[in-house]
């Protein structure tokens, strides 16, 4: 009998790429195979400066190749589907024919970016509130953010036009690696990455043409969308093994894949914490966003599939700020003589805090701001010298980044919504016990743990 088809999920996160082969029948799929590449992608704006954020391309797309080349090459032959997910809110600029190479590598052929820019990610901060006052308000039920790709186009039109004039297409990473998966003559989005950019209508899924074409906005830059779960195309080359004609999804939004991956009943609430946080719970079929956002609520309608939508309470501040706390102790270490690998930073101070079940400090952790608050930075008080040890600052750190998203989405709500069950997802909660402990401490219900390839395999659920 031949071997069952495979499902190949990608996910390109900010600060890895994983990927995770699925076999079996819909309702029977099992994980055979998964990896995960860190990108070590960031690198310094020219342009923006200190406040922004960018990604090479070329370095994900090689932490990509990675991945796939570490799976094994008899399942990537029989791999029939692929589903891609990746960070939301962010943009790249590419040449449509010009947007990658194909080259022979030890697996078979795999593409490198060609004419393409860096990714301007979600974390970017060039697009100051009073940046932002200057927009036309978009007709949408999302307020627009500073890491929004519109806002970024923006950003390029009035601060430095001739950087658009180099480009015709623009995409999340995840919408450039289908499109070049599959050759499209013109970038393919999902309304889940829609929604993501700003100025885009989920009730008519549609951009704000109009609006945008008045203030001189470049929208032949803008995809065409798609409904999530839809097919964008098909592979045009044998990729890594993988069969010419595999049918590829168009691009998800890593949160969503994440959710999808666990979500199973209406009475679970989802917790993810990676990169940055979120915790979510479904609204009811047929539920609409309200026409216009409120810039002061920290709860967010995303657009999830067949129509539905999560309520989410989206933190900027996630195992991104533990990363800066460990890479702060790292450079006190250096000033002081010393020399640590951030790694080694890492899991000591894990252990330090399992070793203190609790402290009195009161870390606020948001050094990232929040989309609803951006001016309210981080803030640490209540300091008694009894609680001054390395256990006892990351213990506070870490019940202050739940804390911080219970805070968006209260215990109340999720009682009065009949949420029953917490279901745990993301890297930063995978690695970090500390993390689960105060998760478990803070909510009134039952926590159950997903995989650190959530996002990945909620990818290939959908296909």
């Amino acid at each position: 009998r031949p071997a069952p088809a495979c499902v190949l999920g990608i996910d390109l996160g900010t600060t890895s790429v994983k990927a995770a082969l699925l076999v079996g029948a819909e309702q029977e799929q099992v994980v055979a195979e998964s990896c995960s590449r860190e990108t070590q992608a960031y690198t310094s704006s020219l342009e923006a400066g200190p406040q922004g954020m960018e990604q090479n391309v070329r370095r994900i797309i090689r932490a990509l190749n990675e991945c796939l080349a570490a799976l094994p090459q008899q399942q990537l032959q029989r791999v029939s589907h692929i589903g891609i997910s990746g960070q939301m809110h962010g943009i790249v600029f590419w040449k449509k024919d010009k947007g990658c190479k194909w080259t022979e590598c030890g697996t078979g052929p795999a593409f490198e970016p060609e004419e393409v820019s860096h990714l301007i990610t979600w974390q970017d901060g060039r697009c100051s509130p009073t940046f932002l006052s200057t927009l036309p308000l978009p007709q949408s039920h999302i307020s627009l953010a500073t890491g929004f790709g519109c806002a970024t186009v923006y950003w390029y039109l009035k601060k430095s036009p001739d950087f658009l004039k180099s480009y015709d297409a623009a995409g999340t990473i995840h919408d450039y690696v289908v499109a070049m998966l599959c050759d499209l003559k013109k970038p393919l989005m999902s309304v889940q990455n829609a929604a993501s950019w700003g100025y885009f209508n989920s009730r008519n899924k549609s951009w704000n043409t109009d609006i945008l074409k008045k203030s001189g906005f470049p929208v032949h830059l803008l995809p065409e969308v798609g409904d999530p779960g839809s097919i964008a195309g098909r592979t045009i080359c044998a990729w890594h093994g993988i069969p010419k004609g595999a049918i590829v999804g168009i691009a998800l939004g890593d949160f969503q894949c994440s959710v999808y991956s666990c979500l199973t009943e209406r009475t679970d609430a989802v917790f993810n914490i990676s990169t940055s946080a979120q915790l979510t719970i479904s609204m009811p079929p047929g539920f609409q966003p309200p026409e216009t956002p409120d810039p002061s609520s920290a709860v967010t309608y995303f657009p999830y599939f067949n129509g539905d939508y999560l309520a989410v309470a989206a933190s900027l501040n996630g195992g991104n700020v533990l990363a800066t706390f460990v890479d702060m102790v790292a450079q006190w270490t250096e000033e002081l003589g010393l020399q640590v690998q951030e790694s080694a930073i890492y899991t000591k101070i894990i252990k330090a805090a399992l070793a203190q079940n609790d402290s009195k400090l009161s870390v606020h952790p948001t050094i990232f701001g929040e989309r609803h608050i951006p001016e309210q930075l981080a803030s640490v008080s209540n300091i008694a010298v009894s609680d001054l040890s390395l256990g006892h600052v990351t213990r506070a750190l870490c019940r202050g980044i739940v804390e911080n998203l219970c805070s968006m989405l209260p215990v109340q709500r999720l009682m009065e919504t009949g949420v029953r069950r917490i279901l745990g997802s993301g890297s930063a909660l995978a690695r970090n016990e500390v993390l689960r402990q105060e998760v478990e401490r803070i909510f009134p219900f039952p926590v159950v743990y997903g995989k650190d390839v959530d996002a990945a395999v909620g990818a290939a659920m959908v296909m």
